[in-house]
């Protein structure tokens, strides 16, 4: 469960990320309401899983899950090139992500 916890703060995560970019600078309202409150959600959820979970671990797992979905979202909503070198480096974080959670009792 606390896995679970653990990729809703993830997901929350890439939310308040991709909000920063729809606020322009915390200028525009309903995004910047909105990436706040993905802020807030992210690190509830953050500190709930981190209840059960070890810190090293659950934190490099939280910020892989943004990393990699901000990344992907960049690609399909902003346009940001999909190299074959950055499409490599996002498989590099996932591989380190499955790693994690696969030593991790």
């Amino acid at each position: 469960m606390e896995w679970i916890i653990l990729l809703i703060a993830g997901l929350f995560e890439i939310s308040w990320a991709i909000g920063l970019k729809f606020s322009h600078g915390f200028t525009q309202l309903i995004p910047s309401v909105i990436t706040v409150l993905c802020m807030i959600a992210s690190f509830y959820f953050l500190a709930l899983a981190l209840k059960s979970l070890p810190l090293g671990t659950a934190y490099a797992i939280w910020t892989g899950i943004g990393t990699l979905g901000t990344v992907i979202l960049g690609i399909i909503l902003f346009k940001e090139p999909a190299t074959a070198m950055r499409l490599a480096c996002i498989g590099l974080i996932l591989c380190g992500i499955t790693g994690l959670k696969l030593l991790t009792n």
